[in-house]
Order: C-alpha cells, then sequence, then structure tokens
C-alpha cells in the first residue's frame, strides 16, 4: 500500500530560490472531499494529468494513491466534476544537504503563499532544516490543500 509521509512549513526568506533544481507548473481539481479523505485530480503543466485518492491522516501520514490519466479525461474531470476553480501553483524542487524539498508557490486568490514539503521515509526520519523554513504547520489544518480551496473560493467570491 502507498504511504504518504510529509511535514509542511510556512516559508519564512527567499533563500530556497537559489537552490531551485527544477520546477513544474501544476492545477488542482478536487473531485471529493470527506472526513479526511479525498480525491484530486492534478495536471502538471501540459504533459499529463493524475487521479490521487488520499485517505484520512494519521499524525503525519496517510494513505495515497495516485494514477496516470489520459489529458482528455482530466479536462473533462475538470469541467464536469470538480467544484470551484482550480489552484494553481509553481512547484519548485530544491536540495538541501542532500534531501529533496518541494516548495509550492501559489497564483491566483492565494497568491503570496508559500509552502514548504519534504517527504519522509517514516515518521521518525531526521532531516536538515534549511533556513529559509519558517514555522512547521503538518498539523494546521488551514494549510491543507481543502482548506486552502475554501479560502480560494472565498477571495474569488469576494472579488466577484
Amino acid at each position: 500500500m502507498a504511504r504518504e509521509i510529509e511535514r509542511k512549513f510556512l516559508v519564512a526568506s527567499e533563500g530556497w530560490r537559489s537552490a531551485v533544481v527544477s520546477r513544474v507548473d501544476l492545477r488542482d481539481g478536487i473531485i471529493a472531499f470527506r472526513d479526511g479523505r479525498k480525491v484530486r485530480l492534478r495536471f502538471y503543466g501540459d504533459n499529463h494529468a493524475t487521479l490521487a485518492v488520499k485517505g484520512p491522516r494519521t499524525g503525519m501520514s496517510r494513505d495515497e494513491f495516485e494514477y496516470p490519466i489520459p489529458l482528455e479525461d482530466g479536462r473533462a474531470l475538470l469541467t464536469l466534476h470538480c467544484d470551484g476553480p482550480p489552484i494553481c501553483k509553481t512547484r519548485h524542487h530544491v536540495e538541501h544537504e542532500g534531501q529533496p524539498w518541494t516548495v509550492d508557490e501559489y497564483h491566483g486568490a492565494l497568491e503570496g503563499t508559500l509552502i514548504a514539503e519534504i517527504e519522509l521515509t517514516s515518521e521518525e526520519t531526521d532531516f536538515a532544516r534549511p533556513a529559509w523554513l519558517g514555522a512547521e504547520v503538518t498539523y494546521d489544518r488551514n494549510y491543507r490543500q481543502s482548506a486552502l480551496l475554501r479560502r480560494h473560493r472565498m477571495v474569488l467570491a469576494d472579488s466577484a
């Protein structure tokens, strides 16, 4: 069974930008969300799309199953089955002391939001904390994708 173990942090400074090794533009749509479970659609640029099923969190871990789907199917799911506009962000892949990090830089209604993540092999895995890392938000529900999506919708509604 696939298991996602990650820690999330706010970003305290711009120091991470000099360590970026690659980046990709992402668009996420939520198809379903209930009791901590979610079905997410994701586009990686214009190259490919995936469908992910994620279980509820237990600590910093959760079940995660992600599968590639045809772009045409992804476009149909986004149009017909996702609630609200997609969340757009640039995912920056960053190396720090030999460990891969991602920094998600949100666009649109969430412009200015930066979230750093590191995926771990176990909840006990040690890692080096970069100087640009801010407060940990792993357990803060306000920084989960579903909460960011709700915030995104509220900002769009207020601007209409």
